[in-house]
């Protein structure tokens, strides 16, 4: 990851426009391709960015730009889009390059991590003919917490939360679009799997083609007897 603190104004376009005036950001360029730029707040979301696949390249500035004093160009171009976000530099205050090595994933809660597991020993709460493939399925940006197929063939990535929110289908749209584009996998199916989904995020899941499933914990660990229940 390289991070980066300068002076620095951005100019985004593609799907819509945006400008950030001259100020003291920090920049963030990580190994996936993707380029944040954070203020000194705002808690943990960029004030502008690209995502993956994308292509910085570095660039002298032009006579039009060294008249305001910018000493760098930075142009990232979405290799999949038209979006292209433009940072002008004026002063680099700091520039670090570390190697953060392998990504052992999040670490889940207790109950997270035995729904998972119990997810994987009783793969038909998903549908008959569903089998499983592999727990922790490893991927470039982390591990799905399960891979299975249905009754077709198809490939089907399983995130499970304890409560579901938009966070989780985000991050599940991250895997699906990357899983996606291996030919061995694709198409690839999503299912959003937890004790409780908001309402939010089930409208954002199936609004994105992704299935959810509400897991009955107690059921699945025996604790509840599902076929005596009144109501």
């Amino acid at each position: 990851m390289r991070v980066v603190i300068a002076s620095c104004s951005v100019d985004y376009s593609g799907r819509l426009s945006a400008h950030l005036d001259r100020a003291n950001r920090l920049i963030m360029v990580k190994a996936d391709g993707s380029v944040l730029v954070h203020c000194d707040g705002g808690s943990y979301k960029p004030l502008n960015w690209m995502s993956p696949p994308a292509r910085l390249t570095e660039l002298e500035p032009d006579e039009e730009d060294r008249e305001v004093g910018v000493v760098a160009r930075w142009e990232v171009s979405s290799t999949k889009t038209d979006d292209r976000l433009v940072i002008r530099i004026h002063e680099i205050i700091s520039d670090d390059s570390v190697d953060l090595g392998p990504e052992p994933g999040l670490l889940k809660d207790g109950v997270e991590a035995h729904l998972q597991e119990l997810l994987a020993e009783q793969i038909e709460v998903l549908g008959p003919g569903h089998r499983l493939v592999r727990r922790e399925y490893p991927t470039a940006i982390g591990p799905v917490d399960i891979m299975a197929k249905d009754s077709t063939g198809a490939s089907v990535a399983v995130e499970i939360k304890r409560v579901g929110g938009i966070d989780g289908v985000e991050q599940l749209t991250r895997y699906l679009d990357l899983l996606g584009r291996d030919p061995l996998l694709a198409p690839v199916r999503g299912v959003f799997a937890a004790q409780t989904i908001k309402p939010q995020a089930r409208v954002l899941a199936e609004d994105r083609g992704i299935r959810c499933v509400v897991l009955d914990y107690d059921a699945m660990r025996g604790m509840d007897d599902v076929e005596s229940r009144l109501f």
